[in-house]
């Protein structure tokens, strides 16, 4: 007998829901109760009655864990819609990071000049650190905060992945 296991692999879905108390805490548990690892995820309201929200999940699986977990969260009740942005084609992905750095002697002028190549903003200074937001795709980010690292990393916010189908 021959066991095949799948390659898993990294998806992106986009989860429309009632915005009400629990629905987080069932997602999360839906994917904890069947041993799925979350890689990201972020929660925002999308209607002007804050009624609706949207969940972006970072996920990595199977072909086939992959469409039961799909299926699993489009039986919770109050999911609207459940979208594989990544199965789907073409979309958006970014994220959002805040790094705070040494900001004296050399590193200073080092942390401003990596700063400018990834395009980052300083959003606060002091006389001793920098804050960058740094904006992008998840390479991006992981990129600039190696590289912090080696300049004077001190602390670092991650706003987990946001993602969008681009065209219709």
């Amino acid at each position: 007998m021959r066991i095949t296991q799948e390659k898993s692999e990294r998806h992106t879905l986009a989860v429309v829901v009632d915005n009400e108390p629990g629905i987080l805490a069932r997602i999360a548990g839906l994917f904890t109760a069947r041993g799925y690892n979350i890689e990201s995820l972020t929660v925002s309201e999308i209607t002007a009655d804050k009624t609706v929200s949207r969940i972006t999940i970072v996920t990595s699986a199977s072909p086939a864990t992959l469409e039961q977990i799909v299926a699993q969260l489009d039986r919770l009740v109050p999911v609207h819609t459940v979208t594989d942005l990544t199965a789907q084609g073409a979309h958006v992905e970014r994220e959002l990071a805040l790094v705070k750095v040494r900001g004296t002697g050399d590193h200073r002028i080092e942390a401003l000049r990596l700063g400018d190549v990834y395009r980052a903003r300083v959003v606060d200074a002091t006389t001793s650190s920098f804050v960058f937001e740094v904006t992008g795709g998840r390479d991006k980010i992981d990129k600039f905060v190696e590289l912090m690292g080696e300049v004077g990393l001190i602390e670092v916010a991650r706003t987990g992945i946001v993602a969008i189908s681009r065209g219709r």
